[in-house]
């Protein structure tokens, strides 16, 4: 779950004069301070013949972290912040033991959800191809943790992120696909209240 979560994080050529950079796709996608939608997860998994398949809603706030609400097949609220990643229980939010896997996996989400390209740089090879309206973005690992967790991320979208497919070393697979999520330019009180907490 963490590496999924941090991949919604993950939110960051061409030989034209005028080609559409990191820069630009960094711009591009921290413009709005809120982007929320649906989300479908398919968690690839070499010993089963089917994805595992859950369904939910995500909130992305600038300023803020990331609502992870998962709906079905059990609904499940994660939130991540600076603070690290908290699981809602009956008696409110839980923070999650901080590992250091997991810790480098939320310093690396910050460095995304704040345009930082420089951490990024750091720890992944970037590719990117396409236009504003249509991008890939391809991560290849530099760090040793990552290396021992991830093959290759692959990101693309166009206003926004779209899909992103996180590859494991040991052959299994996460695919995230967002097709209709929205921009804001607030919270609502109920996930200003979430993120309060």
């Amino acid at each position: 779950m963490k590496r999924a979560l941090m991949a919604m994080a993950l939110l960051i050529a061409s030989p034209l004069a005028f080609a559409f950079n990191l820069d630009d796709l960094q711009k591009q996608l921290s413009e709005p301070a809120v982007v929320k939608g649906p989300f479908i997860q398919e968690k690839h998994l070499r010993a089963l013949p089917q994805p595992l398949l859950s369904k939910g809603r995500f909130v992305l706030a600038r300023d803020h972290g990331l609502l992870w609400l998962l709906q079905t097949p059990l609904p499940q609220d994660y939130r991540i912040d600076a603070q690290g990643i908290a699981r809602r229980d009956p008696s409110g939010w839980q923070n999650l033991p901080s590992r250091s896997a997991g810790a480098e996996q939320n310093r690396l989400f910050f460095a995304v959800l704040q345009g930082d390209s420089s951490g990024l740089q750091r720890d992944f090879e970037l590719s990117l191809s396409g236009e504003a309206g249509h991008w890939q973005l391809h991560l290849t690992p530099r760090s040793l943790l990552l290396k021992q967790i991830f093959t290759g991320i692959d990101i693309s979208g166009g206003r926004y992120v779209e899909r992103i497919e996180l590859r494991e070393t040991q052959g299994d697979s996460t695919v995230l696909r967002m097709p209709t999520s929205s921009g804001a330019a607030t919270l609502s009180d109920a996930e200003r209240s979430d993120f309060a907490d």
